[in-house]
């Protein structure tokens, strides 16, 4: 039994339900929080679940802000296992939405099914550059993609406040002494489908779509391979004759086109415009770095990132009524989020120095002929005893 135990404990099984427990103990450390604040927890965490998954509008509003994170999730496994950290999933989503609400500002009178395309493709395609800056900047100067990501954060943010009260700024709003920082509304033509009668678009089901490609990109393509080889050992990949740089840079570029894309369906699917309040989370959410919990939740894989989005998805979606409920400051549900990221990313490096302590451990797979200090008989050719 013992050693059964032993063995349970050392196993894979239990790799794969750490971010579980590290989001068991975050909520079990937030129920204190409520304690010390004179809130009843179990209350508060009953109002959490029924604002999230209560009801069909619920569950629809779970998934639809799961959505975002899906995208940027997925796009976060694909930089992790080329190597790379992608923290600029904010530009990467603010500088696609630009993109596709331009295409669909340009031609409010073309055919949806042209223009929502073409939209949804300029969205990654302004990803990609986004993210495929930061990734030549490392592949070829060794700039750490860290700092340059979050950089490129603040310059989308610029522009986008640049834009929003200039160029791309509603007409209407150009007539008005409040001059809301928003561009004008795309055309409805141009909205994504939605499943009647709650806020559930096809962008959830495209995102779902989108993990499942990433999977079979990275594990059943050359290329995927070759990202995975320069990801787990770089001098290795380059011994092997793969051109390290390119995929580096292609690792970031394609990471930032999956948040092109968000920033797209975003548009084309819930805000149907652009608008600001001076930040990038006014208008994402901060679904760039919630992309990046989703992801590690997911254990850094497209397939795992799928339930890990839903999840933090509710946790969003629910904590307003968490607050209703029990009349906590807002301040509590940021910390409560925090929390949850901060045990998850625990666990990740828990999980990493498990996996080392495995290999170290592991038995021999093959029988060895033990060596002995017995000399061989002696048969009167040189060397022999």
């Amino acid at each position: 039994m013992k050693q059964w135990l032993a063995a349970l404990w050392n196993s894979s099984l239990v790799d794969a339900l750490l971010p579980v427990f590290a989001t068991l103990a975050a909520l079990l450390v937030g129920a204190l929080m409520l304690l010390a604040l004179g809130a009843n927890p179990l209350v508060a965490y009953a109002a959490l679940v029924e604002g999230a998954f209560g009801s069909l509008n619920a569950i629809a509003d779970t998934l639809v802000r799961a959505t975002p994170l899906l995208f940027v999730g997925v796009g976060i496994c694909i930089a992790s296992r080329g190597g790379v950290t992608n923290i600029g999933g904010e530009g990467q989503f603010v500088v696609g939405a630009l993109c596709a609400v331009l295409v669909g500002l340009s031609f409010p009178d073309g055919p949806a099914l042209l223009v929502v395309p073409a939209a949804l493709l300029a969205g990654m395609v302004g990803g990609a550059i986004w993210g495929g800056i930061p990734g030549l900047l490392k592949a070829h100067f060794n700039v750490n993609e860290i700092l340059s990501t979050v950089m490129m954060n603040q310059i989308a943010v610029q522009g986008m406040n640049f834009l929003l009260i200039g160029p791309l700024m509603d007409p209407v709003q150009l007539q008005r002494a409040s001059r809301i920082p928003q561009t004008a509304r795309i055309s409805p033509a141009f909205d994504l489908p939605r499943l009647a009668p709650t806020r559930l678009h096809l962008g959830t089901l495209l995102a779902i779509l989108m993990a499942v490609l990433v999977y079979i990109l990275l594990w059943r393509t050359t290329l995927g391979y070759r990202i995975r080889a320069v990801g787990l050992n770089k001098e290795a990949a380059r011994y092997a004759g793969i051109n390290v740089p390119r995929y580096i840079a292609l690792s970031l570029a394609l990471s930032g086109a999956l948040a092109g894309l968000a920033g797209a369906v975003q548009i084309y699917g819930v805000n149907f415009r652009m608008f600001t309040d001076g930040s990038a989370t006014g208008f994402t959410g901060s679904a760039g770095f919630h992309g990046i919990v989703a992801a590690l939740f997911g254990q850094l894989h497209p397939l795992g990132t799928i339930p890990a989005a839903f999840l933090f998805g509710g946790l969003l979606v629910g904590a307003n009524k968490l607050q209703r409920a029990v009349q906590v400051p807002a301040a509590l549900i940021v910390t409560l989020n925090g929390l949850v990221v901060v045990f998850v990313v625990s666990t990740e490096l828990w999980r990493q120095k498990r996996a080392r302590r495995r290999v170290i451990e592991r038995p021999l797979e093959r029988d060895e002929t033990p060596l002995t200090s017995t000399p061989p008989a002696a048969t009167g050719q040189e060397g022999t005893v």
